[in-house]
C-alpha cells in the first residue's frame, strides 16, 4: 500500500511542472471552463498511456532515432507556436460570464489535449527517460502485475494533479476579473510560444 501511495505522489510530482501541455490546460480552463480543461487533460492522459505502453514493450526506441526526434521537434515547434499565437489573438474572447458549451467544443478539447501531448517531444523524452528507468529498476525485483499496478498508480497521480489544475483554472473564471484572466492566459500563451521556439532550436540542432 505504501509503495502505491509513493507512485501516486511520483505521478503528481511528474505532472506538476508547468510545461506546454499544462500551460494549454490552464488556458483552456480559463477560456472555456472546468469541463473543457478536464477533457483536455484526459486527451493528454491518453497520450501518456500510449507512450507508457510503447516504452513497456520497447517500441519507443524507434521514436528515439535522430530522424524521429527531428520530426517531432519540428512538429512540436509548429503546434506550440501556432497555438500560442492563436491564443494571443483570441484574448479578447475571454469572458467570465461565458457558461454555454457545446458537445462539439468539448470533444474538440479532448482531441486538442491528445494531439498537444502527442506532438510534444518533452512528453516522449520524458516517458523514455523517467518511465524507462522506472521499468529497468522495477524488473529487477518485482513481477509484471506489480509493474502494471505501479504504472496505474502513476497515472492516478497525474489525473489528480490535472483535476486540480482543471478545477482551479475553471473556477478562477468566477472569482477573478476578466483583466486578470486575460493576464494569466497571456502568460500561458507566451510560455507556449517560448517552448515552441525552444523546440525549433532543437530541431535546427538536430538537422545541422
Amino acid at each position: 500500500m505504501n509503495s502505491i501511495i509513493t507512485y501516486i505522489f511520483l505521478g503528481i510530482s511528474l505532472a506538476a511542472p508547468l510545461g506546454p501541455v499544462k500551460a494549454m490546460l490552464l488556458n483552456t480552463g480559463i477560456k472555456n471552463g472546468f469541463f473543457h480543461a478536464w477533457l483536455f487533460s484526459f486527451g493528454a492522459l491518453a497520450t501518456d498511456i500510449l507512450y507508457m505502453v510503447l516504452v513497456y514493450f520497447g517500441v519507443a526506441q524507434f521514436i528515439d532515432t535522430p530522424f524521429m526526434k527531428t520530426l517531432l521537434w519540428s512538429f512540436g515547434c509548429f503546434v506550440l507556436t501556432y497555438t500560442g499565437i492563436e491564443n494571443l489573438l483570441s484574448l479578447n474572447k475571454i469572458n467570465i460570464d461565458l457558461n454555454f458549451t457545446k458537445y462539439l467544443r468539448l470533444r474538440h478539447s479532448l482531441i486538442s489535449g491528445f494531439l498537444m501531448a502527442l506532438l510534444n517531444p518533452i512528453t516522449i523524452l520524458f516517458w523514455l527517460g523517467i518511465y524507462g528507468s522506472i521499468l529497468v529498476k522495477s524488473t529487477e525485483s518485482v513481477t509484471g502485475i506489480q509493474i502494471i499496478v505501479s504504472s496505474l498508480a502513476i497515472l492516478v497521480g497525474i489525473m489528480l494533479w490535472d483535476f486540480i489544475l482543471s478545477f482551479v483554472s475553471g473556477k478562477a473564471r468566477k472569482f477573478l476579473s476578466t483583466k486578470l484572466l486575460k493576464m494569466v492566459s497571456l502568460l500561458s500563451s507566451i510560455s507556449m510560444i517560448g517552448f515552441g521556439i525552444y523546440f525549433g532550436v532543437q530541431a535546427y540542432h538536430s538537422l545541422f
